[in-house]
């Protein structure tokens, strides 16, 4: 089954991607499944394919590499006939406080690349703005509704930066341009590219490991945030039986 952007996950044929960056990231997602993944080598990467409908990928950091990889795997399920029907970037990220706090799990209704443009004398301009490409992809929204109801993720702007925030001033700044912003990540507007490249929906889920600010490693709860995203994943189930077939 071939599943378009407003068809629903309702078939147990539909197959799943969820691209991480990292293997941990990929692994804390595996945690939430009972069946052993089985390893599926394809050229430039691997999956780890589970008995419950989804192919695993640590396709790397950054949206460049994540797009590249995302790419592949979509590439060689079609070629195999047997396409997927969604897309998820999943994994770790900062979070903007106070609506994203340390632990908490955010999902996108606005996947954002926040750096992707022109600095100019009067400030950043997106790319779009240049009379080029896109800089949001926008996953469906009873989608987002039905994940949100199922973990208890906070709907909002997941950004996409090549360069993590480290400082206050960044994130203001972030904040001033992208007021809806929740979180930032390094590689959901590549895997959006690629999904978008293949004509399949996407989805992006992040578990906030970090305040998005000042870098300060010993604030980070990594182990924390991956414990939510094997927590939240264990609960994704209802979401897709409760996808609409029309986004409402």
């Amino acid at each position: 089954m071939v599943l378009q952007a407003e068809e629903g996950l309702t078939t147990p044929s539909v197959r799943v991607l969820v691209a991480t960056a990292v293997p941990a990231e990929r692994d804390a997602v595996a945690r939430a499944f009972p069946e052993a993944g089985a390893q599926v080598r394809l050229p430039g990467v691997c999956l780890v394919r589970t008995g419950a409908g989804y192919d695993l990928l640590a396709g790397g950091v950054g949206p460049a590499l994540a797009a590249a990889s995302t790419a592949t795997a979509l590439t060689a399920a079609a070629l195999d006939g047997s396409p997927y029907g969604l897309v998820v970037s999943a994994g770790i990220g900062g979070g903007f406080p106070p609506e994203a706090p340390v632990g908490s799990l955010v999902v996108a209704d606005a996947i954002t690349v926040a750096d992707l443009g022109a600095e100019t004398a009067d400030g950043f301009v997106p790319v779009t703005e240049l009379g080029f490409g896109s800089v949001t992809h926008r996953p469906p929204p009873s989608l987002v509704r039905a994940v949100s109801e199922a973990t208890g993720a906070r709907p909002g702007t997941v950004l996409t930066v090549s360069t993590v925030t480290g400082t206050a001033a960044r994130a203001a700044e972030l904040r001033a341009r992208h007021p809806r912003a929740l979180a930032e990540g390094m590689e959901g507007f590549g895997v959006a590219e690629a999904a978008a490249a293949h004509g399949v929906p996407v989805l992006e889920i992040r578990a906030v490991s970090n305040p998005v600010g000042p870098r300060d490693r010993a604030a980070w709860r990594i182990g924390d945030a991956l414990a939510a995203l094997t927590e939240g994943f264990g609960k994704l189930a209802p979401a897709w039986e409760c996808w609409n077939t029309h986004d409402q």
